[in-house]
């Protein structure tokens, strides 16, 4: 009861604002909204909340896809042999080699999945350095706003951090050796073919597949109640 008397009495102060000065009608304004429950955010609950959503967003996404199989059983995520190396997949498997392909394949995926954990150190700078401004323009922005922050602040850093990981994970498997030789010289009768840098290539869908996802969390914060796992992401997006 108490409730719904506070909705018609905030009712009937939003109908009584108008021809009021303006600064008296901000006054009732907010004093309405503080009766019906629903007060108004400051600049600090917004970014507080979207530090919270990111990091949120963050951590959920590598521990989808930062473990064993976040990549290679998805479907959507599952990186491919290059182009350049299918060119010579059929003569590597009449060689005898379709094992040594397929645990190529495999150490393809398993190294985007060891490299996505070192996002999170980098992720956890570009959250800290939100300003007020960029908090704003991220809360009124689509979607994934968030998504495409991250994008923007952190590519470089990923990129430099990916790589090494990606680079050592590929070498240590010996399948991947040997593909690599295999494909060397299969690519001198194979015509137009030309060599790759496949660290470049897993890295480049790691970080697809790590945005994908990251995208992802950040519709269900937006979007599903469900997933607003505290109180300040369900005061801020359940404003929206």
């Amino acid at each position: 009861m108490r409730n719904a008397l506070s909705i018609v009495a905030a009712t009937v102060l939003l109908a009584g604002c108008a021809g009021l000065p303006p600064e008296l009608q901000g006054v009732l304004e907010q004093t309405a909204q503080g009766m019906a429950g629903a007060g108004p955010l400051s600049e600090a609950d917004i970014a507080a909340g979207l530090r919270e959503a990111l990091a949120t967003g963050t951590s959920r996404a590598v521990g989808r896809i930062g473990v064993p199989d976040g990549f290679w059983a998805n479907p959507s995520l599952n990186i491919p042999l290059p182009d350049s190396l299918k060119k010579v997949e059929k003569a590597m498997r009449a060689l005898g080699q379709g094992r040594t392909v397929d645990e190529f394949h495999l150490s393809l995926n398993r190294a985007a999945e060891a490299a996505v954990p070192e996002a999170v150190p980098i992720f956890t700078n570009a959250i800290k350095a939100m300003t007020l401004a960029d908090a704003r323009q991220i809360l009124d922005g689509p979607p994934t706003a968030a998504t495409e922050y991250f994008r923007g602040k952190t590519l470089p850093a990923l990129i430099g951090r990916f790589k090494p990981v990606v680079m050592h994970a590929t070498s240590s498997v010996g399948a991947t050796r040997k593909y690599k030789e295999l494909a060397a010289k299969v690519g001198r009768y194979a015509s137009g073919f030309e060599a790759q840098d496949l660290d470049a290539y897993v890295t480049e869908r790691a970080l697809s597949g790590l945005f994908r996802t990251l995208g992802e969390e950040e519709r269900k914060i937006r979007q599903d109640p469900g997933a607003r796992t505290s109180e300040l992401l369900r005061k801020v997006f359940g404003n929206r």
